[in-house]
């Protein structure tokens, strides 16, 4: 499921492409085709992520709410004006550095380091979800064929963006959003940091619960997946079995200002690097493999990289949680 700087990464691309332009919707599938109607033709005027859920408002006090989920995804294509700080220039979802100008390509087919540039308007097709894999278009058909399933599509003159695959795709009224966005926990990227701040750390200590779950409830703090889950507490060195309430409040500060870090980077690069003070070599290797940019998650059996212990892979809420016994104890 994509984490949630994944889906500040779209946001900001709807942000630079469709925001201030009528759009053209519909839903190639059908089973968003009523939904479509209520927004087809109308303009874009924000475009925002929350943790895992991004919104759409269209003029007219409709909003378009997604949530990618395990399996959804964005697909553009067209003239996209790329933002440097979003995707790379060949269209694939990667980082914009200045550490370089080579590009690097990891295992899922990312560029992940490219040189710092303007922003510019580049002929791709791009998919944009947690396991991003760029696309050939050569631009000789617009608008481009529908492939699969898609559930939505979104156009203006120039630029196409599809939808597979998600678990909420729905026109909702500024009250349906306003009720969901009160059920959300607090992103960094969004609204007031220090408050955000305060927010999860009194809603941790109010919990039993572990703090190896509390970090993947939304209503807790938006946009932590599995990864930075592990990472989190890792850095933190704690126990993810620790209740929410025994954790020590400074301990509960230092991780909300982690996230805020570890989100910032990702969104930044497309990647989830969550290991610090990497330079040179280190750092291209890291942007190259996903297993040399994390401390423990996928590390299972393996020697903890500070104390050498074996890292312990167990299911937390049936979802797999790497941690080291030893450093977080």
């Amino acid at each position: 499921m994509p984490e949630g700087h994944s889906v500040h990464r779209i946001a900001r691309q709807f942000e630079r492409n469709f925001v201030g332009r009528a759009i053209s919707v519909s839903s190639p599938q059908g089973r968003f085709a009523d939904g479509a109607a209520l927004i087809d033709g109308s303009t874009m005027t924000r475009a925002m992520a929350v943790g895992k859920q991004m919104f759409l408002e269209f003029e007219g006090d409709r909003w378009l709410r997604v949530h990618l989920g395990l399996y959804g995804a964005w697909d553009f294509s067209g003239d996209i004006l790329i933002d440097p700080t979003i995707a790379s220039a060949n269209g694939r979802m990667g980082q914009t550095n200045q550490r370089g100008t080579d590009p690097i390509y990891d295992d899922a087919g990312e560029n992940s380091l490219t040189s710092i540039g303007a922003p510019r308007k580049t002929r791709v097709h791009v998919r944009m979800s947690e396991q991003t894999k760029g696309l050939s278009d050569d631009g000789s058909e617009w608008p481009p064929p529908v492939v699969g399933q898609v559930r939505a599509r979104m156009m203006t003159d120039t630029t196409c963006a599809d939808l597979r695959g998600p678990t909420a795709c729905a026109v909702e009224t500024p009250e349906q959003i306003d009720a969901v966005l009160a059920r959300l926990g607090p992103d960094p990227l969004v609204g007031d940091e220090a408050e955000g701040e305060a927010r999860f750390v009194a809603s941790a200590h109010r919990r039993s619960v572990a703090i190896g779950q509390l970090l993947m409830d939304q209503s807790v703090v938006s946009g932590i997946g599995n990864v930075y889950r592990a990472e989190m507490l890792f850095r933190a060195g704690t126990n993810p079995h620790t209740p929410g309430k025994n954790v020590p409040t400074d301990v509960l500060r230092r991780m909300w200002r982690d996230w805020s870090h570890l989100l910032r980077i990702g969104v930044d690069t497309g990647q989830m690097m969550t290991m610090d003070g990497l330079t040179g070599e280190a750092w291209r290797s890291a942007m190259a493999s996903r297993d040399d940019r994390h401390w423990v998650y996928h590390r299972a059996g393996l020697p903890c990289r500070v104390c050498g212990t074996e890292i312990v892979l167990e299911e937390m809420q049936a979802r797999k949680l790497y941690w080291c016994p030893t450093c977080q104890t």
